[in-house]
């Protein structure tokens, strides 16, 4: 079970003002239940953990299975919301090795239709050329340039080297259940394919085939990531009170501190492994929150890394910022300091302790520091990185999300600006059907 700690705000805001925001929350939660609330064409997430099925997850499992025995590499097909969350749980179980490793147990699984970067794309295909590779292309319409570029550019190659039978078996896509020019394809093609939910926005789709398929491929245990997001989906539900909600506390706080003058929210890992939960994490509050001028801006740091490039910023910078740490309770391996009789390095005082322990003391130095130099902090404890920790913080985030926006007064769950990128570029690309934009962006150059 996953915990939260604000103690270290209340130097900077009361805890009776977080309690006062006890009845807006409740508002909050009752409008998401009953989907009276802005956006409520979207909140398939909410209760989806304790709705999955063990046959939908037996099915994923057996697709999966397919493509671990047929591929040494699987490309993962998508932007945003349909790629972060299935890489952010990846990341955070794999061996930070295992790429370099020649025995492998699970295919490789590597990422495109995330940039238009020619290089990367044709380095990429290059690495590719002898590889018995796969495909999973996630996408609801099949038309988002970078991943729909990305995948014709693979679907062409898979068919070259492996042949269109063999393509058809390794080729995956999770698309819209009837429209959209990726259910056309998987339907002619033949391929096996799973439906993204229409009320499930791409930054909530973590729990749905978009992150569950690439997971199970990658070997870990879906089962358990739901089980853990199951369990907080208990423990965040409208009928927990308000001071044993840990979601509700966390919405509460967030919106306090920005109305304090705390602008922007830096999510801190002290593992490595994290790195992707924080890149998730920034596109689920930034696209939810960040609409009519309003909104905490999210950003991310990885310390003790971080701590000698950023450190100084957090530490003496405008003070329009505040921390919350993931802290990860337990490591999966130990190791020890070794002694040295040279001792040059100084660190013999360190010997025989784990190299935990010292990260824990950076941990806690560090949050000392901050907060003595004006950086309000929250810490969430998870127990360990494994599945049930990472699908309880997923499932947390998520729900603190939508309670977050309801208080700041946004729909969380549409992203009408990120549309006016992609007018423009098309515009400058003399896509069809844009000639007068063409015009109008052509006269301003």
């Amino acid at each position: 079970m996953i915990s939260l700690n604000i103690e270290k705000t209340f130097g900077f805001i009361s805890k009776e003002n977080v309690f006062a925001y006890e009845a807006q929350v409740k508002a909050a939660q009752e409008a998401l239940e009953n989907g009276t609330g802005k956006g409520n064409d979207f909140l398939g997430w909410l209760h989806l953990p304790s709705s999955i099925t063990q046959e939908h997850l037996a099915d994923l499992k057996a697709t999966a299975q397919t493509l671990r025995e047929n591929c040494e590499v699987v490309v993962v097909a998508g932007i945003g919301g349909s790629y972060l969350g299935a890489r952010a749980v990846i990341e955070a179980l794999s061996n930070s090795f295992t790429w370099l490793q020649e025995k492998k147990t699970a295919p490789v699984i590597l990422y495109a239709g995330h940039n238009i970067g020619e290089d990367y794309l044709y380095e990429l295909t290059e690495y590719l050329k002898d590889k018995k590779f796969g495909v999973i292309n996630i996408s609801k319409s099949g038309t988002t340039t970078e991943t729909a570029l990305a995948f014709r550019l693979l679907k062409k190659q898979c068919e070259n080297q492996r042949g269109k039978e063999v393509a058809k078996k390794v080729i995956v896509a999770i698309t819209d259940a009837k429209k959209g020019a990726a259910r056309i394809t998987a339907d002619n093609e033949g391929y096996k394919s799973f439906i993204i939910p229409d009320n499930v926005g791409g930054r909530f789709s973590v729990l749905t085939p978009v992150g569950l398929l690439p997971i199970a491929v990658a070997g870990f245990d879906i089962e358990k990531l739901v089980a853990g997001a199951v369990v907080m989906e208990k423990a965040c539900g409208k009928d927990v009170s308000f001071a044993e909600n840990p979601a509700a506390i966390y919405a509460a706080t967030r919106n306090e501190l920005y109305k304090n003058g705390k602008k922007i929210e830096i999510l801190v890992n002290f593992n490595p492994k994290l790195h992707y939960v924080s890149e998730w994490w920034k596109q689920l509050y930034g696209e939810s929150e960040g609409k009519e001028n309003k909104g905490i801006f999210p950003a991310a740091v990885d310390f003790s890394t971080d701590l000698h490039s950023m450190g100084q910023w957090i530490q003496e910078g405008e003070r329009t910022i505040y921390e919350t740490v993931i802290s990860v309770e337990n490591t999966q391996h130990k190791l020890q300091v070794p002694v040295d009789e040279a001792n040059l390095d100084g660190l013999n005082f360190l010997a025989g302790k784990r190299v935990d322990e010292v990260n824990k003391m950076a941990e806690l130095g560090t949050q000392l520091a901050h907060v003595d130099g004006g950086v309000p902090n929250m810490r969430i404890v998870i127990p360990a990185l494994n599945e049930e920790s990472i699908g309880s913080l997923l499932y947390f985030f998520e729900i603190a999300c939508g309670i977050s926006g309801y208080l700041l007064g946004v729909n969380p769950f549409n992203q009408p600006g990120v549309e006016a990128y992609k007018k423009n570029m098309f515009a400058l690309l003399n896509k069809p059907g844009y000639e007068e934009e063409s015009k109008a962006i052509q006269a301003r150059l």
